[in-house]
């Protein structure tokens, strides 16, 4: 085997993880400096092949895998043979290689072409590797182009950097499950938002066409702002600014609605307003408090809205002084909702919003950023969330 294959094989096949000697802060051997050369040419292949295979995301990475393999020339096709990138010379092989992707694919193994000479060039070998995955199957075709038969240590090398391929285009099909999970859960928050919330909000506002016609172009503008931010087509992450803006237009058509039975305070630390959350991750917060805490309460009631600075974290809640609930039911998984009877009622769909929020959270941040609810029958109820305020690889 080859010093690549060495390298790689050692290196990449463990999950390409190095650590250096917190004390060492030279390379001082041909060794050291070939395993710090190798880790970060890896890097620079991983980042492209993150996105997934694609055109763009091939010809990034192109160059980086030659160098790996230490190949005359590097191409990578899809599954169904087409060719994605070519790096090198040599590319008078191209149809060869692709001819032995397609072989690779069917057969799911190594398949290997020797060309003649040709020109100037004398006998070379394609070797096609495919790309594959378990549960998957192939997902595209690995070519390298040698002079000559390959040795062993450039075909281990090829097979090592292979894998590693895979295990980074694993990783981007995870991520982007990860993305399509978001989008459906904000779907689903979006099929939340409270019908009754859009049925009130209409009568309020046609309510004012007559007694206060400027105030009903008012609240329909806020109306049209308000379903316009929570239905749009947008990535899975916004600022606190934006969602606290369009907390304030939910509230403002809520306000219409009940007067002075509904008080709202604010507290929000301006350095915390570019923090960056889950999509409608507040929203359902405030609504859950204005229905199930204070409209059930006979007068209405206070919703405190809060976000403050905490070193690296930014902690937001929203608090009401209405109905509360009982504790064990709450953790039962069966949120009870109150109706505007005033009695409890079993409904999950306060539990469900506030649980796809806290599923959100904890899928974006990790466990230590969920959900927690502090509530007790006539004691009111806060909702709390802890985000970081920074955090590599989310952004609005």
């Amino acid at each position: 085997m080859t010093a690549v294959a060495v390298i790689i094989a050692g290196v990449l096949i463990a999950g390409a993880v190095f650590a250096w000697p917190r004390t060492r802060r030279t390379v001082t051997t041909s060794a050291e400096r070939a395993v710090h050369s190798t880790l970060h040419t890896a890097s620079l292949a991983a980042r492209p092949l993150r996105r997934g295979l694609t055109t763009d995301s091939a010809e990034e990475a192109a160059p980086h895998l030659r160098a790996l393999t230490g190949a005359a020339a590097l191409g990578i096709a899809d599954p169904e043979g087409a060719l994605l990138a070519w790096d090198g010379d040599h590319d008078d092989l191209e149809d060869s290689f692709l001819a032995a992707a397609r072989q690779a694919v069917t057969g799911e193994r190594r398949i290997l072409v020797t060309a003649g000479e040709a020109g100037d060039h004398p006998r070379r070998t394609v070797t096609a590797q495919p790309l594959l995955i378990e549960d998957t199957g192939v997902v595209g075709v690995l070519g390298l182009v040698t002079t000559g038969q390959p040795e062993p240590g450039m075909l281990g090398a090829l097979a090592e950097v292979a894998r590693y391929v895979c295990g980074q285009l694993e990783l981007a099909e995870l991520d982007a499950s990860r993305a399509r999970l978001d989008r459906a859960e904000v779907r689903a928050l979006r099929a939340q938002i409270s019908p009754h919330f859009i049925y009130n909000a209409l009568n309020t506002i046609a309510s004012f066409v007559r007694t206060d016609p400027a105030r009903a172009r008012e609240l329909i503008l806020e109306f049209a702002d308000f379903t316009r931010y929570s239905f749009r087509s947008a990535a899975e992450y916004t600022v606190l600014s934006d969602e606290l803006s369009n907390i304030d237009r939910y509230l403002a058509l809520e306000r219409a609605r009940f007067g002075d039975a509904l008080q709202v305070r604010l507290q929000i630390a301006p350095e915390v307003l570019g923090v960056v959350l889950p999509f409608l991750a507040l929203q359902p917060l405030v609504e859950n408090a204005v229905r199930h805490g204070l409209a059930p309460r006979p007068g209405g009631g206070t919703v405190s809205i809060t976000a403050v600075d905490e070193g690296t974290d930014c902690v937001i809640s929203v608090e009401d002084d209405g109905v509360g609930m009982d504790p064990d039911v709450l953790r039962s998984g069966a949120l009870d909702a109150v109706e505007n009877t005033g009695g409890p009622a079993k409904s999950e769909s306060a539990h469900v919003g506030l649980a796809n929020v806290d599923d959100r959270l904890r899928a974006a941040f990790g466990n230590d950023y969920g959900l927690v609810v502090e509530t007790a029958p006539g004691a009111g109820t806060k909702v709390s969330m802890r985000v970081p305020k920074f955090r590599a690889g989310i952004s609005a």
